[in-house]
């Protein structure tokens, strides 16, 4: 009887052990839990702002991403600008993140080299005239040849860490006005600054100077890749 019993044991225990193993397959370890529970956070807020069908998913996913990532940000306070829309669409958005409101939507000037109605090519180097992809802190303003201006400080290295040198800054120019699509099919171009209307830039550039973090998106899986704010960001 005993032997039978030890016979049995051994006929069932591979069966036992491979279906455990297999079974543990299927546990999400802590890192893609944790990748998760970041994603779901990201789409409630996001939801909570009523964004849908009014700014990009995945332009805002990065976004905020990064946005817990940037330790010495000084403001709660996010601006998107988002160039895989046109010109012709409002594509920058300023978000109080405490408050998980939308301060501001508004169209948005490239750079004259960066592309036509759609910016497409991006550079860090000084006179490419084209728009910077990436991560930014702002900084103090002033008065400029355009007017009352804000500082950035770009924070990733050969994307944008070239931005105070290239003096990219935002601020308002008549070329960034909507008026300007119907004589020319699109929005006027800067040097790289990101313009805005005219009437917007003091209210825009008091809401988000002195700290707060501005993202810049396109479509461009190169970005990624080398990006130093993303490269270990959970939920992309």
């Amino acid at each position: 009887m005993l032997r039978f019993i030890v016979f049995i044991l051994f006929l069932f225990l591979p069966c036992t052990l491979f279906l455990g193993g297999k079974s543990s397959d299927n546990i999400p370890d802590s890192a893609e839990r944790a990748a998760a529970s970041d994603v779901e956070a990201y789409a409630s807020l996001y939801r909570s702002m009523q964004l849908e069908g009014v700014v990009n998913w995945k332009a805002f996913r990065q976004a905020v991403a990064g946005y817990y990532k940037i330790d010495n940000r000084k403001r709660e306070v996010l601006t998107l600008i988002d160039f895989s829309r046109p010109s012709t669409a409002k594509r920058l958005f300023v978000f109080d993140m405490r408050e998980r409101k939308v301060l501001f939507s508004s169209v948005v000037s490239h750079g004259k080299n960066s592309g036509d109605n759609y910016a497409t090519s991006f550079s860090n180097e000084y006179g490419s005239y084209k728009s910077s992809l990436g991560f930014y802190l702002t900084e103090s303003t002033y008065q400029g040849k355009n007017g009352y201006s804000l500082i950035l400080n770009g924070l990733e290295k050969g994307i944008n860490d070239r931005a105070r040198e290239r003096a990219i800054v935002m601020h308002g120019a008549a070329y960034a006005d909507p008026s300007v699509v119907s004589r020319g099919g699109r929005l006027g171009r800067s040097f790289g600054c990101p313009a805005v209307p005219q009437k917007l830039s003091r209210p825009i550039i008091d809401a988000i100077k002195g700290g707060s973090v501005m993202y810049i998106y396109a479509e461009t899986p190169d970005y990624l890749a080398h990006s130093s704010v993303l490269k270990d960001a959970d939920g992309l």
